[in-house]
């Protein structure tokens, strides 16, 4: 994939919006990384999670990674833009947590994991039933 200025500033929102999400929630890799990769950027679903594990190697799976990356499931240009931008996101999350009362934050998880259910459900119905 080509990191032409559009596809840039996409993945440096998927890595702040998730860098931020797990910050603030405690979620970001594969609840926002691999829906923004197949919804934003048109990853099919493996290429999305090879390459949101790319971008969570050192502290997750090494070894999943490598079956991804020796299958061609990798993009690693993708998975370093939005690994550094999560690292920034999930600094200003963490400080937003901390600065909300603990429910507000209970809710706002209980909202997006909703939201992103429903759309992970709706598409899979779409792509199954429809053809």
């Amino acid at each position: 994939m080509s990191l032409d200025f559009q596809t840039l500033f996409v993945l440096v929102l998927i890595g702040l919006t998730a860098g931020i999400l797990s910050g603030f929630i405690g979620i970001g890799g594969g609840i926002i990384i691999v829906p923004g990769l197949i919804y934003l950027l048109g990853f099919t679903q493996i290429q999305a999670q090879g390459t949101s594990l790319a971008l969570m190697l050192p502290p997750i799976g090494i070894l999943a990674f490598m079956h991804y990356y020796k299958a061609g499931n990798v993009d690693l240009k993708v998975a370093g833009v939005v690994a550094a931008t999560f690292v920034v996101g999930g600094f200003f999350g963490a400080k937003l947590a901390h600065k909300l009362d603990q429910n507000i934050v209970k809710i706002a998880f209980g909202v997006i994991m909703l939201l992103i259910s429903i759309k992970l459900i709706v598409s899979g119905f779409k792509l199954y039933f429809g053809k």
